[in-house]
């Protein structure tokens, strides 16, 4: 779920104004909205950065997920905060506004990003895929476990489907992996992750 704040802000006055109150927010055109995530949502988002922590620790990986963390793509007035982004340590010194404000600007900085679908689906499917890509963010995974993505992102009859984008010569090459699929990752190759494991992981 999501709702739309009144007012509208440029990039800057939307890092300043973030509240600290445990509530996640994103601006998109000048617009904020308050994210607002069901408990399935966060399971999901939960276990996939449990298992990539893992995967970061056994292979000795420069990379950390941080407890949040905003994206600030090219388009103007626009400021995302994923499910789950992975960051490459080596290079957070280039990044101007991470010790202020925890925000990543440039793609080089995020080996992977997640984003588990909502409600809101179009915006993973569209909007975030093609500003991650423009970024050069050079993995991006859309995790739609329950099947809200159009015909035309997910295929017929509709069922639940991870994508994985993978940036190849500057633009994403997509792959689908619906029920019982594993995953393939380039930025972790040794992961044994599949669909099921993910799409269980929103049961209690």
């Amino acid at each position: 779920m999501i709702q739309t704040l009144p007012q509208r802000m440029s990039f800057a006055e939307f890092v300043e104004w973030y509240p600290d109150n445990g509530r996640r927010y994103e601006l998109h055109n000048g617009i904020v909205i308050e994210m607002q995530p069901t408990g399935s949502h966060e399971l999901i988002a939960g276990f996939l950065a449990e298992e990539l922590t893992l995967a970061i620790r056994n292979e000795k990986l420069p990379y950390t997920i941080p407890r949040t963390c905003l994206l600030k793509p090219h388009l103007p007035d626009s400021g995302y905060q994923p499910d789950v982004v992975v960051l490459n340590r080596t290079v957070l010194i280039d990044e101007p506004l991470w010790e202020k404000a925890s925000t990543i600007q440039y793609g080089k900085t995020v080996p992977l990003v997640i984003e588990v679908v909502s409600t809101n689906w179009q915006d993973d499917y569209a909007h975030k895929l093609v500003e991650y890509e423009a970024m050069g963010i050079p993995e991006y995974w859309i995790v739609d476990f329950r099947a809200l993505g159009a015909v035309r992102y997910i295929g017929k009859p509709k069922q639940p489907t991870i994508t994985v984008c993978q940036l190849i010569e500057g633009e994403y090459q997509i792959q689908r992996f619906v029920t019982n699929q594993r995953l393939n990752s380039t930025i972790f190759p040794g992961l044994d992750l599949t669909t099921d494991m993910i799409f269980q992981a929103a049961q209690m």
